[in-house]
């Protein structure tokens, strides 16, 4: 594929016709497709590139906004960027009010670009004269001058992504997309996505995703506006409900706690290569949810990554901020994790016999190794499995055996899993009848798990 066959005039020129990338490994067992529009592929770094040179020309057109003014905005820190990337362009300063729970990398990234930051707190009510909007309000006002960019009520927010965003997945999709999955901070992107989408194609579902202790979801549902509660997701989710979010595009809201989000953004940075922040966590984490309940390989769910992960290295990424918040998760343990760790107890490979082999050297085989039982494996295949306990109880009984195959004695074949499956998973398939779980990695089985292994893990750690 060839990219960027032309040069261009200005690094404006670059926004937008972003990647949409499939998401396999976090998607692994899920049958409906989920690809993710991965918007750090934008200059600045995030899908709020789309909308700040946007509201800029828009201001511009109407005569609102003069050579040499001032762009004043209240922001989480991305649309400032945005905002920044037009003002650097066209010669305008910048002064941006963000919330104190922001990340000092968003901070410190703003006045990389020459714009004038002032941090305000977070825990202060939406008409509070120190929260962030309203203070940008105020310096607007008291500015020659000056606009205030608005992102929550100026309509040419929604409009940037009807125009951009919602054509691109339609076209890059081929027009298969079922399902568009993305957020809410000021709902210009839901929005104007949604309404592109559902004019091209009305069956496309909607769907919003917002934190635990946002008050969008509750709106939406009951239209009640009940009380905001703090979260740790940046950039979504409000205490407030914006002038830029149409409600009646979205088809449905699912809300996400702060762990499950951070932690998918960790997962998805490193499984998928996809070095994301905390809110694509949240939306990808609903887009998954989406497409394991569609459960339809024809169907087809897009979900927005919003923003590269490096605005986030001193808190999603920062595992001390994560424990000290009480959101980081234990490692993911899987059956590679579990043959991988056994150390000295696991040899290179799979220790198992042939249905051919005598009960007498399979049992010299058990007290060698040290296991309580062994696969009997044909051809690469498991065909069945012999017990420590089995073969003792039956040999003396008749020692006669000791010289027969042990396909004479075996048992059933044991379940083979993939490498990737989890612990829990393989915990529900050990029973009395199932010992152990053989582990295939690579299409070669490659070890075992059994029920003492679990129980090892649980008690001690591999």
């Amino acid at each position: 594929m060839r990219r960027h066959e032309k040069p261009y005039d200005n690094v404006l020129q670059t926004i937008g016709w972003t990647p949409l990338i499939r998401l396999n490994r976090v998607a692994a067992g899920i049958r409906t497709p989920v690809y993710g529009k991965a918007e750090f592929f934008n200059p600045g770094g995030s899908v709020k590139d789309r909308i700040g040179p946007a509201i800029i020309e828009a201001a511009e057109r109407d005569g609102s906004l003069r050579p040499g003014g001032t762009v004043v905005e209240g922001t989480s820190g991305n649309t400032g960027v945005g905002l920044a990337l037009g003002a650097a362009i066209k010669g305008y300063r910048c002064i941006f009010t963000i919330p104190d729970k922001m990340s000092q990398e968003k901070v410190r990234l703003l006045k990389a670009f020459g714009a004038e930051v002032i941090v305000t707190p977070s825990a202060v009510a939406p008409d509070h004269p120190d929260n962030y909007v309203e203070m940008a309000k105020r310096i607007a006002r008291e500015t020659p001058n000056a606009i205030l960019a608005n992102q929550f009520y100026n309509q040419a927010n929604p409009e940037a992504h009807y125009r951009t965003t919602g054509p691109e997945i339609w076209e890059q999709t081929g027009g298969r997309v079922t399902h568009f999955v993305s957020a809410a901070g000021t709902g210009g992107t839901i929005t104007g996505v949604g309404r592109y989408l559902k004019e091209k194609n009305p069956e496309i579902r909607i769907i919003g995703g917002d934190p635990v202790g946002s008050i969008i979801r509750g709106y939406a549902e009951t239209g009640i506006k009940g009380e905001s509660a703090p979260y740790k997701v940046e950039g979504i989710g409000q205490d407030k409900i914006p002038g830029t979010l149409d409600l009646g595009i979205v088809d449905q809201w699912r809300s996400v706690d702060d762990r499950s989000a951070l932690n998918l953004a960790r997962r998805l940075t490193r499984e998928e290569g996809l070095f994301v922040g905390g809110s694509t966590g949240l939306i990808a984490h609903v887009a998954l949810e989406v497409a394991r309940e569609v459960d339809d390989p024809d169907a087809c769910v897009v979900c927005l990554l919003c923003d590269t992960g490096e605005r986030y290295l001193s808190k999603v990424f920062n595992d001390e901020w994560m424990r000290e918040n009480r959101l980081l998760e234990p490692a993911r343990v899987t059956a590679g994790t579990m043959i991988g760790g056994k150390g000295e107890r696991a040899p290179g490979t799979l220790i198992s016999v042939s249905p051919e082999t005598p009960v007498r050297k399979a049992l010299a085989f058990i007290t060698e190794h040290n296991v309580s039982q062994l696969p009997v494996v044909a051809e690469g295949d498991c065909v069945g499995h012999v017990s420590e306990a089995t073969l003792m109880s039956r040999v003396l009984e008749n020692t006669t055996l000791l010289d027969q195959s042990v396909q004479q004695l075996m048992d059933p074949p044991l379940p083979v899993v993939d490498a990737h499956i989890d612990l829990p998973s393989i915990t529900r398939m050990l029973t009395r009848q199932n010992p152990g779980v053989l582990v295939r990695r690579d299409g070669q089985l490659a070890g075992i798990v059994t029920r003492e292994d679990v129980l090892r893990y649980l008690t001690n750690g591999i």
